[in-house]
C-alpha cells in the first residue's frame, strides 16, 4: 500500500501552543493510504498537534515533512500550497451559512486557484458524489441535518485531492449512528488512497473500526500496540 515517500514525518518535533510545550520529541510516519487514530485527553496536545501539520502553528524544534513540504523551514507563502495537499475537517463545521452548498464548495476552489468553471462544477459533482450527497447543491447548510453538513464538510476537504485528510474530532458533534456514516465515508477515501489522520474521544470508533492508534500522553505520542 505504501509508497516509498510517507505522506507526513515528523522527526523529533516539539509541539508548543504559544510559549508552552506540549508534546516533546514527536516521531512518527503516515504512509501514503494509512488510516492513524489520534487520542488523548482534553489538553493532551492533539489539536496543537494537528495545527503543527497543517502550519496554523509553526514547528519550532525538531523536523517535520507534510507532502513533500518542510515544516522546519515553510514560508508563510508556502502555506496555501501545503494546504492544498491535505484536508482539513473540523469538528464545528466552519460552513458559509448564507450560501448553498455548492457556493461553499466553490469559495474553497477559487481561493486554491481553480479558473475554469466547467471543471469546478464537475469537482463540487465529483467531492458531493463521494460522500453521498448528490442532490444537495442547492440547498442551504440549515436545511442539512447536522450529519449531512459534517459530510459537506468532507467534501470540501477532499476537493484538492488532498494526500492527506487530518480530522479533529470529526463526529465529536453527532450521534452514534450518524458518526458511523462519517466513519464509511472516511474509510471510503481512505481505501481510495488518502491517508487519514483523525483525532477523536470516541473509543467506540476504535473498536468498530480498528486503525492505528497514536495516543498523546504525559507530554509524548506513543504508539499503541495493535
Amino acid at each position: 500500500m505504501s509508497s516509498s515517500e510517507p505522506v507526513l514525518t515528523l522527526d523529533s518535533a516539539d509541539i508548543y501552543q504559544g510559549q508552552k510545550l506540549v508534546l516533546g520529541d514527536v516521531s512518527f510516519q503516515i504512509q501514503k493510504g494509512d488510516f492513524a487514530y489520534l487520542v488523548g485527553r482534553t489538553g493532551s496536545g492533539k489539536s496543537s498537534l494537528l495545527k503543527t501539520i497543517y502550519a496554523d502553528l509553526w514547528l519550532q524544534n525538531g523536523r517535520g515533512q507534510v507532502a513533500g513540504f518542510s515544516l522546519d523551514n515553510l514560508k508563510p507563502n508556502d502555506v496555501p500550497q501545503l494546504r492544498r495537499q491535505i484536508g482539513i475537517v473540523f469538528q464545528d463545521f466552519q460552513l458559509f451559512l448564507d450560501r448553498t452548498v455548492e457556493e461553499n464548495l466553490r469559495f474553497v476552489l477559487k481561493a486554491t486557484g481553480w479558473k475554469d468553471k466547467t471543471k469546478m462544477n464537475n469537482r463540487i459533482a465529483d467531492v458531493l458524489m463521494q460522500v453521498g450527497l448528490g442532490t444537495v447543491a442547492k440547498k442551504m447548510p440549515h436545511q442539512l441535518s447536522g450529519g449531512e453538513q459534517q459530510r459537506v464538510v468532507v467534501a470540501r476537504a477532499m476537493l484538492n485531492e488532498p494526500q492527506l485528510l487530518v480530522a479533529d474530532e470529526p463526529t465529536g458533534n453527532l450521534d452514534p449512528a450518524v458518526s458511523d456514516q462519517i466513519m464509511k465515508v472516511f474509510q471510503t477515501i481512505n481505501n481510495a488512497g488518502t491517508a487519514v489522520l483523525m483525532a477523536t474521544h470516541n473509543y467506540d470508533l476504535l473498536y468498530k473500526y480498528p486503525a492505528r492508534v497514536l495516543r498523546c500522553q504525559d507530554g509524548q505520542v506513543v504508539e499503541l500496540a495493535g
